[in-house]
């Protein structure tokens, strides 16, 4: 009886809420106001549902929210917002490379090596000032396991795993827009390149290491999804979310 009236409040939250617990993932775009219907959606799903295998994926709450709420604020009322979430983690169907053998030296006997490829988010949104934000974000995991064989001829295998984040953030300026080098260099982890494609265009990149906890990840990107706002003379310059 319990689980059913679990089962019962999630057939109340928001469609999009409904695909996240189900399909780990979702592709839609709309506007900043059905944004915040689905954020809202989210913020009282533990008030009814206690199940943990019925919950959203960690990154819903801890990245994706943190960072709807920061770009919505920089947008009209009638800007698009285009999201691509993919949760179902980097050992999905489609995501891992063909495995490759290498031979070792004693005491090693063997080497499997793999890879991940996981573009988990991507994202788009129509900012207020005319300029487009796109995102996206890409967790690239190598797989080594490690075949041994020690003088007794006791046999143990290890796997090992390396992650690193990639984040990638451009900012596409309306037409006649300027640039102006900040006063302040960009953090040394951030690269950033100007280019006139027509229009200018503002590009950030990082690779970040794993984080244990993903509000320090959230806190990072957004540190990329700022830094092409510093980019622009101080009368135009909007750092997302912040005050006009």
């Amino acid at each position: 009886m319990f689980w059913r009236k679990q089962r019962a409040a999630i057939d109340t939250f928001h469609p999009l809420h409904q695909q996240l617990i189900w399909q780990r993932g979702l592709s839609v775009t709309m506007r900043p106001v059905e944004w915040e219907a689905l954020i809202q959606s989210l913020a009282r799903h533990g008030e009814s549902v206690r199940r943990r295998k019925w919950a959203p994926p960690a990154r819903v709450t801890t990245v994706l929210v943190p960072l709807l709420r920061v770009v919505c604020a920089d947008m009209a009322p009638n800007g698009g917002l285009g999201v691509t979430l993919d949760l179902r983690g980097p050992e999905a169907p489609g995501k891992l490379s063909p495995r490759q053998k290498f031979p070792g030296r004693r005491p090693v006997r063997s080497i499997i090596e793999w890879w991940s490829h996981d573009p988990w988010l991507r994202l788009r949104a129509d900012l207020r000032d005319g300029s487009v934000l796109e995102l996206s974000v890409v967790d690239r995991v190598r797989y080594r396991k490690v075949h041994k064989v020690n003088p007794r001829g006791k046999h143990k295998t290890k796997l090992k795993t390396k992650m690193v984040h990639r984040v990638d953030v451009s900012r596409r300026l309306r037409k006649g827009a300027t640039v102006r080098r900040p006063a302040t260099p960009p953090p040394p982890w951030i690269a950033v390149r100007v280019r006139d494609q027509g229009r200018m265009v503002i590009r950030a990149s990082a690779k970040l290491t794993p984080m244990h906890v993903d509000e320090v990840l959230a806190e990072q990107m957004l540190h990329v999804v700022t830094e092409p706002f510093r980019w622009m003379p101080p009368r135009a310059a909007v750092s997302p979310g912040g005050n006009r």
